[in-house]
């Protein structure tokens, strides 16, 4: 039996029992969950980083942003707040379109 012991998405034991296997989960609290959404963040844009095609660019993305909802929520907020001070802080100080490269700064 493979070990995964990792955060899954909500429906993966369902997936798993249509297919007549048996598995284990837990139920983390919420200092576990944040501690594994916070992996799995990691382990998302790492395979966005990874991606060889803009279609598997867009698939990791969309579970980096479904990562950043759930994350949102535990933190008592949602992803409507977290797009209102994206938005406050590309008006004071851009977003990042521009292809702007630093190199340096004289002092």
């Amino acid at each position: 039996m493979p070990t995964y012991n990792k955060l899954v998405r909500d429906r993966i034991p369902e997936i798993i029992t249509s297919t007549g296997k048996s598995f284990n989960t837990t139920i983390l609290e919420t200092d576990d969950y944040i501690k594994e959404l916070k992996r799995k963040c990691y382990e998302e844009l790492d395979e966005y980083a990874s991606a060889p095609n803009d279609e598997n660019a867009i698939e990791e993305l969309s579970d980096l942003l479904e990562l950043m909802h759930s994350l949102a929520k535990v933190h008592g907020s949602d992803i409507s707040e977290i797009e209102r001070v994206r938005q406050e802080k590309a008006e004071k100080r851009g977003g990042f379109e521009k292809r702007i490269f630093l190199m340096d700064v004289e002092d």
